[in-house]
C-alpha cells in the first residue's frame, strides 16, 4: 500500500473555547489547513514547529520519539489541539517535530475519530459502519 494523505484542519482548542465564551471573536480562532500523512505506524498526532508557532499551542511536556530511521529525538508535546476530518473531531495533544517536518496522523487520533484507511482507494475514510458519528470501543 502506498502513502495515504488526508485533508484536515488543525485548530487552537483554547481559541475555540475563548470564542465559545465570547472572549474572542470566531474570526480570531487560529486554524491551519494541512494535507497530513496518515501513518498507522505512529501513535500520536505529530505536527511541526511551523504549525505549532502559527497556532500558538502551549508546550506541556517533552517526550522521546523514535523516527522512521530509528533515531531517538526529543519532542515537545503541545496541548489543546483540535483536528477536524469530514464529520469527525479529535481533541488532544500532539508531538512537535523539528523544523518543517511532515505532519503525521497516528493511530490514537484515527481510533478516536473512528476512521479507516481504505486500502484500494488509498485514502482515509469515515468508518462506513458508523457514518454519522464516531463510535469508540470501551472493552
Amino acid at each position: 500500500m502506498g502513502m495515504v494523505y488526508a485533508d484536515v484542519e488543525l485548530i487552537n482548542g483554547l481559541d475555540e473555547e475563548f470564542a465559545r465564551r465570547h472572549i474572542i471573536g470566531e474570526d480570531e480562532v487560529k486554524r491551519f489547513p494541512v494535507n497530513i500523512l496518515v501513518d498507522s505506524g505512529s501513535y500520536m498526532l505529530a505536527i511541526n514547529e511551523h504549525i505549532q508557532e502559527y497556532l500558538q499551542l502551549p508546550v506541556v511536556d517533552t517526550k522521546k520519539a523514535q523516527t522512521a530511521d530509528n533515531r531517538i529525538i526529543n519532542c515537545d508535546v503541545v496541548a489543546h489541539i483540535v483536528l477536524l476530518f469530514q464529520n469527525r473531531r479529535f481533541t488532544g495533544s500532539a508531538m512537535v517535530l523539528p523544523g518543517d517536518a511532515e505532519p503525521l496522523l497516528g493511530t490514537i487520533p484515527l481510533e478516536e475519530m473512528d476512521v479507516l484507511i481504505h486500502p484500494l482507494k488509498q485514502e482515509l475514510i469515515v468508518n462506513p459502519e458508523h457514518p454519522l458519528y464516531a463510535q469508540l470501543k470501551l472493552k
